[in-house]
């Protein structure tokens, strides 16, 4: 009688080499203040907001399955906490990072009892409700600007030099970490929690996952990074005001990045991510024309990749760089 043993693959040799490579890219991008030009710094934190924020928004809505076009929320309110802290606490601008993001995913456990009141579409639109909700409260505080807004004085006494050196590594060590953390939590038990209760809730709280529970805890962490990216934006950009803080453009842009790099793949956003600020960078003095060609491209990806680029790159030539899954393979004696 034949001996059937199981074994569990977790990774490759894809995998492996984008650790090495990784690495190394992040050894290269520590020294960057010492070699590089600040308009490489200030690129890469543009780009390192909308990778934690796109990257967030992926692990609610890709793994978790709760569609928001309302976390521009959080975004706003990362990134008024950290002025106000700045600015009128005495808190260190940079130390003030965290602690808005801190504020944002706290902010999002009493919004979640109205949010997850509903489903679905209603879910949705609700959390956008939400969003206006926190924009029209910000636009009546005068204390922070009022509707026009204000800037970030808490910075004047810093070099620019030391200012934008201290931003970008901030901005890197945001970077690596909100991979680092979402890669071991997509890993986990808890990982794989998420994903049953995104492809069947009742199947997922039969198995006796606490769904309610578990829902939260992402909801909250998806809040805290939204607030970490709107927090590190607006330290580079210097000024926030309602409109640029609280906008939907924010989500729609995340939901573009994931989009087009692959929905429920870490790989996703930060494909998407590039594709976004190359776009952005080099064709946004068209006008309409530029935001056509956003529309169309993410037309063409949705009907032709139906998986996002790198979805259709793992699919075709086995490409996984962040191996989630686990793939069961049998060895025969």
């Amino acid at each position: 009688m034949e001996n059937i043993q199981f074994q569990v693959e977790r990774g490759g040799r894809y995998s492996t080499a984008a650790l090495i490579v990784g690495v190394a890219l992040v050894c290269v991008a520590i020294s960057l203040p010492f070699w590089g030009e600040s308009s490489w710094m200030r690129e890469f934190v543009e780009i390192a907001c909308y990778f934690i924020f796109a990257m967030m928004w992926n692990l609610m809505a890709g793994y978790g399955g709760m569609v928001s076009i309302g976390q521009q929320a959080f975004f706003g309110i990362g990134g008024y906490v950290m002025l106000i802290l700045g600015n009128y606490a005495g808190f260190n601008p940079f130390i003030a990072i965290p602690l808005g993001a801190v504020v944002a995913g706290l902010v999002a456990l009493p919004v979640s009892y109205v949010a997850f009141r509903l489903q679905g579409g209603y879910f949705a639109i609700g959390t956008w409700v939400i969003s206006e909700v926190f924009r029209l409260s910000f636009a009546n505080m005068s204390v922070v600007g009022g509707g026009s807004g204000t800037t970030l004085t808490a910075l004047r006494g810093i070099e620019k030099a030391t200012r934008e050196s201290v931003t970008y590594w901030m901005a890197l060590a945001c970077v690596v970490a909100s991979i680092a953390l979402v890669y071991l939590f997509l890993r986990s038990k808890r990982g794989l929690a998420l994903l049953a209760i995104r492809d069947n809730e009742v199947a997922a709280e039969s198995q006796g996952i606490p769904v309610q529970k578990m829902k939260l805890a992402v909801y909250a962490v998806a809040a805290f990074g939204a607030g970490l990216a709107g927090a590190l934006y607006f330290v580079g950009n210097l000024r926030i005001s309602p409109d640029a803080a609280f906008s939907v453009n924010w989500t729609a842009f995340a939901i573009f990045m994931v989009v087009i790099g692959g929905l429920g793949r870490i790989e996703g956003p930060l494909i998407g991510a590039l594709i976004f600020w190359a776009l952005n960078k080099f064709l946004s003095d068209y006008g309409t024309w530029y935001l056509l060609g956003l529309g169309m491209m993410a037309i063409v990806v949705t009907i032709f990749f139906k998986q996002g680029l790198w979805g259709f790159a793992q699919t075709r030539w086995g490409w996984t760089l962040f191996p989630v899954q686990r793939i069961l393979n049998t060895l025969e004696d």
